[in-house]
C-alpha cells in the first residue's frame, strides 16, 4: 500500500522508529494544532523503554492509527515465516499491554526489508505500507537538506515517511515535517491515511 486516501492535493504521513520521547509529543501536538491524522509504525523497544507506553496511549488517544514495525527493528528479509510470526505477534503484545484498545491496522518492514513479512503480516490482519517516498534522515539531521527532502518526497497521492524515534534525536526531522507541511497547507493540500 503506497497510495494516500482522496484525489488531488493529498498526502500521507507516515512516522517510523517510535515511540520516542520528547520528539514524538513534540510531533504529536503539531498534529494536533493542524487536525492532521497520521500512522506511527512502533517498535517495541521503544515502547517498553522509559516513558514509551505513555507516549504510544498519546497517540492512540489522538485518533493516530498505529503500524507493527516488529520488537527490535530487525532486517526480517530472510526469516521464515514462523519467525517473522512470533516477532509481529510479539509487538503485537507489547503494544496492547500499553494500550490494551490500541488498533494495529499497519505492519512495515524495517529497512523495506519484506521477504515473507508482507504475507505473513496479512494473514494477521495487518496491511503492509510500503516505502516509497523517504527524506533520508537516518543519514542527516541538517534541516535544510531534509526539508528540501521531504519537498521532493511529498508527492500527491502518496505516502511519504519521516521518523519520529531511532537514531539521535529527530529535532532536524521535526523541524523539516513542520516547515513542510505548513507549506502544503497554505497550498491547499490535506493530509490523509494511506488508502484502504
Amino acid at each position: 500500500m503506497t497510495r494516500a486516501a482522496g484525489t488531488g492535493l493529498v498526502c500521507a504521513l507516515t512516522f517510523d522508529d517510535g515511540p520516542n520521547g520528547a520528539t514524538t509529543e513534540a510531533l504529536l501536538d503539531f498534529l494536533r494544532a493542524h487536525d492532521i491524522r497520521a500512522v506511527f509504525c512502533v517498535i517495541g523497544r521503544q515502547v517498553t523503554a522509559p516513558g514509551g507506553a505513555a507516549v504510544l496511549r498519546r497517540i492512540v488517544r489522538d485518533g493516530h492509527p498505529l503500524g507493527n514495525h516488529t520488537t527490535r527493528h530487525d532486517d526480517l528479509g530472510d526469516w521464515p515465516a514462523e519467525r517473522v510470526r512470533a516477532d509481529l505477534v510479539e509487538n503485537l503484545a507489547i503494544i496492547r499491554s500499553a494500550a490494551p484498545d490500541a488498533q494495529v491496522p499497519y505492519y512495515r518492514a524495517p529497512n523495506g526489508s519484506w521477504g515473507v513479512s508482507a504475507e505473513v503480516a496479512a494473514s494477521l490482519g495487518m496491511r503492509p505500507l510500503g516505502v516509497l517516498n523517504t527524506i533520508d534522515d537516518w543519514s542527516t539531521q541538517d534541516v535544510p537538506t531534509l526539508t528540501a527532502y521531504l519537498r521532493a518526497a511529498m508527492r500527491p497521492g502518496e505516502l511519504v515517511l519521516a521518523h519520529d524515534g531511532g537514531g539521535d534525536h529527530r529535532t532536524g526531522t521535526l523541524a523539516a515535517v513542520t516547515a513542510v507541511v505548513e507549506e502544503r497547507l497554505a497550498q491547499g493540500w490535506t493530509f490523509t491515511l494511506p488508502a484502504e
